[in-house]
């Protein structure tokens, strides 16, 4: 995909054009949201505003008809395209992208317009297993509409903050691709959390629980996710190994919890022990 990067990159115009256009396409939104990126790394936030002006205008028609993905993860590349060309840091790139979507969630912003209400009296139609279970947290004095609000605004909210975060990589991979070739692939296998971004991520959990703020509690596993995966990529990196390594580890990742688990605890290990310096090798 170098070479549309590098059209894009021609003027201001030519990624008007292309992010408005990918923005009006079903489903392009992440394409969209790469674009406003690369020209936010590349030049600042100021001369990529009529970019993210192109961008936005067709995503909130979108956020009219009921889908407010392609918005919310346009608008939240761009910040954390903004932090990732201020700070140079990965790891606050998505504590502040994390912070921003929990915010979104605990808003509402991802429920449906019309409430969770006609959604649960459709599943109770449907399913008699499904009336049972309700009624039976109805019994245990739940809220189940405050429950589904939180179950769909928080999937909802992941997919955002992921999908923000693929586009954020994409528009790196760009940036290296036509101005620092390779950039991209050692900035990424060096991507490891300070203690102090760990710091952050337990502090933030911790309020999540003790406020009574899930959105937080929910999402703040997912820079430590990031972490591992270029923890992954780095030992492979390292290690010389075949690029078949990496479709199982994401398989396995994708298609297995405890995978999942094991790749949060192998990077909150490397915050304090750093396995790829360890791993490096070392001239004489």
């Amino acid at each position: 995909m170098l070479p549309i990067a590098r059209w894009l990159m021609r003027g201001t115009p030519y990624a008007l054009g292309g992010a408005a256009l990918a923005a009006i396409v079903p489903w392009l939104f992440w394409l969209s949201g790469a674009i406003v990126a690369l020209v936010t790394l590349r030049r600042g936030l100021s001369p990529a505003l009529p970019v993210l002006a192109a961008a936005v205008i067709p995503a909130g028609w979108w956020w009219t008809q009921g889908d407010v993905i392609p918005l919310a993860s346009v608008l939240l590349v761009t910040l954390m395209a903004v932090v990732l060309r201020s700070r140079m840091r990965w790891g606050e790139a998505l504590i502040v992208g994390t912070l921003a979507t929990a915010v979104l969630v605990q808003l509402g912003i991802f429920v449906p317009p019309g409430g969770t209400g006609p959604l649960l009296e459709q599943l109770r139609q449907g399913s008699d297993e499904i009336d049972r279970m309700l009624a039976e947290l109805v019994r245990q004095g739940y809220d189940t509409e405050e429950l589904a609000s939180l179950l769909i605004g928080g999937i909802t909210g992941l997919v955002v903050l992921i999908a923000a975060i693929g586009c954020l990589a994409l528009a790196r991979a760009w940036q290296a691709g036509l101005y620092n070739p390779g950039g991209f692939r050692l900035e990424f296998h060096a991507l490891r959390l300070a203690p102090r971004e760990l710091g952050l991520l337990v502090l933030f959990g911790v309020v999540g629980m003790v406020l009574g703020l899930p959105s937080l509690s929910m999402l703040v596993w997912v820079p430590l996710l990031i972490a591992g995966m270029a923890l992954v990529h780095g030992f492979i990196g390292i290690k010389g190994m075949n690029g078949l390594w990496l479709i199982a580890f994401y398989v396995l990742l994708i298609t297995t919890w405890p995978m999942i688990l094991i790749v949060l605890l192998a990077a909150f290990i490397d915050v304090f022990v750093d396995f790829r310096g360890r791993l490096a090798p070392r001239g004489d």
